[in-house]
């Protein structure tokens, strides 16, 4: 079995409502969720109720999430990317 991964956005604003991005992959298969609303938003490879199993994920482990995505920093991530 893949080993399945998960990466979080920093926080961005949509329609004037802070969110986060919560994409899950592995070799074959990819989804993005968004919080707070813990929804899939887009998905190829998984199944409905594997989509259903991330969005659970998502609200078991929302306040989590929220910590990881606030503790990005957008200037931080550009300069590691430069190196």
């Amino acid at each position: 079995m893949e080993e399945l991964t998960m990466s979080v956005s920093g926080i961005c604003r949509k329609d004037g409502k802070k969110l986060a991005y919560v994409t899950f992959s592995d070799d074959r298969r990819r989804a993005e969720g968004v919080i707070p609303d813990c929804r899939i938003i887009s998905s190829s490879g998984f199944t409905e109720e594997e989509t259903g199993q991330l969005e659970l994920y998502m609200k078991m482990n929302l306040q989590e999430l929220k910590q990881r995505s606030a503790a990005i920093s957008p200037l931080r991530a550009m300069m590691n990317e430069k190196e």
